[in-house]
């Protein structure tokens, strides 16, 4: 491994906050730029220090970002042939040692290197010993001495964890940069499908997660509840366990009631024989080669019914269910077609059977990865003797905990947003999603374990089916086929309103012949021009770029928090659809445009180039908004530059044609770059007046285009249900 941090060429982009491309250009023109330290000849590494100083003097930045510098003394610990993440395991126990007893780094910070290399791994020993059980250590393959980097890194990390929200948020940063960088080969679950799970769960006593991760299920759960997991990965069942110890309160005694084991659950089951109150996971998904014919006569197979082959996900239920005690809570995120494929009929049938599976939910794309697949959520409960509740509660949360950007522009009511809104990771309201899936579980819950009625049915939401109903030649669990549709809308009456509100945008557009331009060549022809880099240094203009953006979650009608501006809001035409996530509130969000919040005249413009710039408003919900991923600010003078001139300009296609770049198969703008007809303010005020009136005249037609769509579906769907009948011709 290199003897001091190298970058790549991917990372210095990121440190400068612009494109690959500029990187490859400046190596080009720039005969000073670093030469390569090490990688190959395709894919070089560059010294970081060296590349700091040039940035600097550059003046493409200003200090390195705490954050990076420690990143990048976590990723020269690594071993090329060992376990990408193995580093992340040091550098958690050294966050430990902070959190658990900082009084201890406190008397070893200040003594001298040589010192420190011998003394710093004992205490580290120490709290893993007191927090974890003795055999922290020898899991966790802790060092007996420290190199100068590692050295380097623990002071790092005291940086970190002092200037951000402590050890656990540092460790939180540290992991979400370990799973960006190697996004293809991670897929964790996100933090508010976790807490779903747990909240079906309630507050269990004890709790399992058999394909644990890095630990989210079970960190939506108290510090107070028994946590015990599995993972493959014995590098990843090591970072949950110090993940979830770094999130207990340091005042907790230890060892904390932490079990996270390595090994594959169904091959080698770490915890043969015994149940748990609750067991909650997020199995992976489509493995063929999941123990099939070794475990021909496992006693987790009912009835000695072997899962086929080619249904592993089944494997898992069964498996769950086996260390569920009686009486006890599984519940699991599965791929849609384990509800519908013929070769489970028969476990499924089994489920049923026996009154083990309780619900079906079928959750939005979005919620969870694969986050391009609805994926379904299965609750089952071990049977107990004497229980013969054989009923299935069926919700189909997929459809309304999407957002509907279209219906929120138009003013038009939930009620008529689509039946199949679009997915997407940042587009699932989950307060909405959340309150859909508790109200309708807790209810049939509740009824099934006090004798009372069920719930009635929810036409479009959920219906509760005896489970004889359910099995025939498919037994196919899926929620859509099974909960009524709901009533498409209230009648001729909102039909008659949408239609009528319609009517009003329409006749409110502008006569396009009074926005056309007249005949004649305007002032812009004879300008000169000046790059949006020279206002910059000018002072006339100041730019913040968000990069990858602050975390977020979707605006919730009932909750608050700062509004997060996407690049889908100015693409959509919609007021911002997200707030900022509870971690990224304050210390969450990092770099120079964490803390910027849109002011009136500034202009939004979006990074890859695929939406229009708009000037936020002087009131409405763009005011005071934080920056999404992707995103440029731009906040003119307005004693130099006019906003909605600033605006039009980079609207326009020649505006921005020439500072495109074309690195990948989207087009980034090199913001920069783009050049700008150098006017008088009158004369900029003149033009972006013009540029502010077709603005809202587009802006007017995207909304009764929306209002369109949503109104003819509407009425399509009162035809087609015999809701409302044809109008006479």
């Amino acid at each position: 491994m290199p003897d001091r941090p190298e970058v790549t060429a991917t990372e210095i982009a990121r440190l400068a906050g612009v494109g690959r491309a500029a990187v490859s250009n400046w190596r080009r023109r720039h005969p000073d730029f670093p030469l390569p330290a090490g990688g190959t000849d395709t894919s070089p590494t560059f010294a970081l220090d060296e590349v700091e100083t040039w940035l600097r003097a550059q003046g493409k930045i200003g200090e390195l970002p705490l954050l990076e510098r420690v990143w990048q003394l976590v990723d020269t610990l690594r071993d090329p042939a060992g376990h990408p993440a193995a580093p992340l395991v040091e550098a958690g126990a050294l966050l430990l040692l902070l959190h658990r007893t900082p009084a201890r780094w406190a008397e070893l910070a200040d003594q001298p290197d040589t010192r420190l290399a011998t003394a710093l791994p004992r205490a580290v020993a120490d709290t893993a010993v007191h927090t974890l059980g003795p055999d922290a250590p020898r899991t966790l393959r802790l060092s007996h001495l420290l190199g100068s980097t590692q050295l380097d890194l623990a002071r790092g990390l005291a940086d970190l964890g002092a200037r951000s929200g402590g050890p656990a948020d540092a460790y939180e940063q540290l992991l979400t940069r370990h799973a960006e960088a190697n996004a293809r080969q991670l897929s964790p679950t996100p933090p508010e499908a976790a807490r779903l799970l747990a909240a079906v769960a309630g507050v269990p006593a004890t709790v399992l997660d058999p394909a644990a991760g890095l630990g989210a299920v079970l960190l939506a759960h108290p510090p107070t509840t028994g946590r015990y997991g599995q993972d493959t990965d014995p590098v990843a069942a090591a970072l949950a366990g110090l993940r979830l110890a770094l999130h207990t309160p340091a005042e907790e005694p230890g060892p904390l009631p932490l079990d996270l084991r390595p090994g594959d659950a169904l091959r080698a089951d770490a915890y043969p024989g015994d149940t748990f109150e609750a067991v909650l996971c997020q199995p992976p998904y489509n493995e063929r080669d999941w123990g099939h014919d070794e475990l021909q006569f496992d006693a987790r197979w009912p009835g000695g019914l072997v899962p086929p082959r080619g249904e592993s996900e089944l494997a898992w239920v069964l498996h769950c269910l086996a260390h569920t005690r009686p009486g006890g809570l599984a519940a699991l995120l599965l791929p849609p077609t384990v509800a519908t494929r013929r070769a489970g009929r028969r476990i499924r049938a089994e489920l049923l059977r026996s009154g083990a599976l309780r619900a079906v939910v079928a959750l939005p794309a979005g919620a969870a990865p694969p986050y391009g697949v609805p994926l379904h959520l299965w609750v089952l409960r071990a049977p107990r003797p004497g229980d013969d509740f054989r009923q299935v509660l069926l919700v189909d949360a997929a459809a309304g905990a999407a957002g509907s950007p279209g219906a929120a522009a138009t003013g038009a009511p939930s009620s008529v947003a689509p039946s199949t809104a679009e997915g997407g990771r940042d587009k699932v309201d989950w307060p909405g999603l959340h309150r859909t899936v508790l109200d309708a579980w807790s209810g049939f819950d509740l009824a099934a374990r006090e004798g009372l009625p069920v719930p009635a049915d929810r036409p479009g939401v959920h219906r509760a089916m005896a489970a004889i109903d359910l099995l025939d030649d498919e037994t196919d669990l899926s929620p859509a086929r099974h909960v009524p549709s709901a009533a498409p809308l209230g009648g001729a009456a909102e039909l008659s309103h949408l239609g009528g509100r319609l009517a009003e945008l329409l006749a409110g557009l502008a006569d396009p012949a009074t926005l056309l331009p007249q005949d004649g060549p305007g002032a812009v022809a004879a300008a000169g021009v000046v790059t949006v880099g020279e206002l910059v240094r000018s002072g006339a203009l100041e730019v913040f770029s968000s990069g990858t953006g602050a975390a977020v979650r979707p605006a919730g009608t009932a909750l608050g928090g700062t509004r997060v501006v996407t690049d889908q809001d100015l693409a959509a035409d919609t007021p911002p659809t997200a707030v900022l996530a509870e971690a990224a509130e304050g210390t969450g969000a990092t770099g120079p445009a964490a803390e910027v919040r849109t002011r009136p005249g500034d202009v939004l413009v979006p990074a890859l180039g695929s939406g229009p710039a708009r000037v936020v408003p002087a009131e409405g919900p763009l005011v005071g908004a934080a920056l999404g991923r992707q995103l440029h600010l731009l906040r003119p003078d307005p004693a130099v530059l006019d906003p909605e001139f600033l605006a039009g300009q980079f609207r326009s296609t020649a505006g921005t044609r020439r500072a495109a770049s074309h690195a990948t198969t989207t087009a980034r703008l090199d913001i920069r770059r783009v050049e700008l007809p150098r006017l008088p303010l009158p004369a900029q005020q003149h033009l972006g007046a013009a540029f502010a009136r077709l603005a809202a005249f587009d802006s007017a037609l995207t909304r009764a285009a929306a209002l369109a769509r949503v109104l003819t579906q509407a009425a399509t769907d009162a035809l087609a249900t015999g809701a409302l009948t044809p109008p006479e011709h």
